[in-house]
């Protein structure tokens, strides 16, 4: 079989790694990917928002399966064209990738269906936003509507943080918003919950809490994620049946009366209050990093399960995972999440050489005369999956001193709420 992966962050490379191991995989195509997808796949760079360009090499390539990654490609509709065009594609369409495309979209589907949470207002411009908030409790929470890479969700202390946050969304920050999102803050502990869905059954995905704030302690901006671990230490039976019950299965009831399917993975971020979850966004794909976090722990073929979604045949597929620890710790620029330099050599990558269950998988990077480069914000992803996070940490820790990156930084307390300092 040949494969094609769309996306070129950590997740991909993630991806496109378990996808290697398949014994059913003759060839792996990567648009555009990076520095890491190029030693193990064809990094091709396309346009990923001309359709039709893509379409045209995946039939002259005679690819069989489209994996798609990141969420833009997903909520901008290219199931849709590749499916019309005969071709098979792993991912959910342009209406169920409203959960993650529009904030209110789905709040609006939680309000119909008594799903569980935050209490929300819905507002138009800056004047009716910046009335309500000097009239509210803090802290709150201010969102952008649209696509925000993950740092569009502002925590404000007070009148004036949260004045700023109105003015970034309207005034574009994130592209053009129509609407912003102000939800009661919610006291709890967050955690990421993933399923796969093949449009008729849908199977547990694992766990994993996700580091969201760049400075240690949980502190400073939000990004689109420092590190994670894996299975959230809140996670239990009772809990479990809650978030499908209360969450998961009204969603998909909620799709099902638009006359949508779900296909592909989905994100569920809750907050866990009181062992009661609420739910705090969607994601219509693997999160990032989390995915690198998990899919190594998966004991199946990629292949055999992302085919069986597409052909909605989930329910003959058994999941079988490994119950060790998974910890992942993100290397980023420095300056990230605001400015950054780019185009940064990385050396002593050739200096770390990985044991079985240890994994490095590239973000932000691309290659240049056999020398990497750091591109992006989030440039690696260190991974080791072990019988204990703290001994995860140490490992991850031993090889990120071989790297020796001077322009890099990661936080050092990933794994703080499951590992005793």
């Amino acid at each position: 079989m040949k494969v094609g992966i769309i996306g070129s962050g950590g997740r991909e490379h993630s991806i496109c790694q378990s996808i290697k191991n398949s014994s059913k995989i003759s060839e792996i195509y990567c648009f555009p990917g990076n520095a890491g997808t190029e030693k193990i796949a064809n990094n091709v760079k396309l346009d990923l928002d001309n359709f039709e360009e893509i379409k045209d090499y995946i039939i002259k390539k005679k690819l069989d399966l489209i994996i798609i990654g990141p969420e833009k490609p997903l909520v901008d509709g290219l199931v849709d064209y590749l499916e019309k065009n005969q071709i098979k594609v792993f991912g959910p369409n342009k209406i169920a990738s409203q959960l993650e495309g529009s904030k209110i979209f789905t709040k609006q589907l939680c309000k119909k269906f008594n799903i569980p949470t935050a209490k929300f207002g819905i507002f138009e411009n800056n004047l009716s936003a910046k009335e309500f908030l000097k009239n509210s409790n803090y802290p709150i929470v201010v969102k952008a509507d649209n696509l925000a890479s993950g740092k569009g969700v502002y925590i404000c202390n007070n009148y004036t943080e949260a004045d700023l946050a109105v003015e970034e969304i309207f005034g574009g920050k994130f592209g053009i918003a129509k609407n912003i999102l102000i939800e009661e803050f919610l006291i709890g502990e967050e955690m990421s919950f993933f399923t796969i869905h093949d449009g008729k059954v849908f199977k547990n995905f694992g766990t994993a809490q996700d580091h969201k704030r760049v400075l240690e302690g949980d502190q400073g901006k939000n990004t689109g994620g420092m590190g994670a671990y894996s299975p959230s230490r809140l996670i239990d039976d009772k809990l479990e049946k809650k978030i499908i019950d209360k969450i998961i299965r009204p969603t998909i009831k909620g799709l099902s009366e638009i006359g949508c399917e779900y296909k592909g993975f989905l994100y569920t971020g809750l907050m866990i209050v009181k062992n009661e979850p609420y739910l705090i966004e969607y994601n219509v794909r693997m999160g990032d990093p989390e995915c690198q976090t998990i899919l190594p722990k998966l004991k199946n073929d990629v292949v055999d399960v992302l085919l069986a979604c597409c052909e909605k045949k989930l329910d003959r597929i058994e999941l079988e995972w490994s119950d060790k620890k998974s910890l992942c710790i993100v290397i980023c620029s420095k300056g990230y999440p605001e400015t950054f330099s780019k185009n940064v050599l990385i050396e002593n990558l050739d200096k770390i050489n990985l044991n079985k269950d240890e994994f490095l998988f590239h973000a932000g990077t691309s290659s240049n005369n056999n020398k990497i480069y750091a591109t992006g914000g989030r440039v690696l992803n260190f991974v080791t999956i072990s019988e204990e996070f703290e001994e995860a940490r140490k490992k991850i820790f031993s090889n990120i001193k071989k790297l020796d990156w001077p322009g890099g930084f990661y936080r050092k307390d990933i794994g703080h709420k499951v590992i005793k300092e």
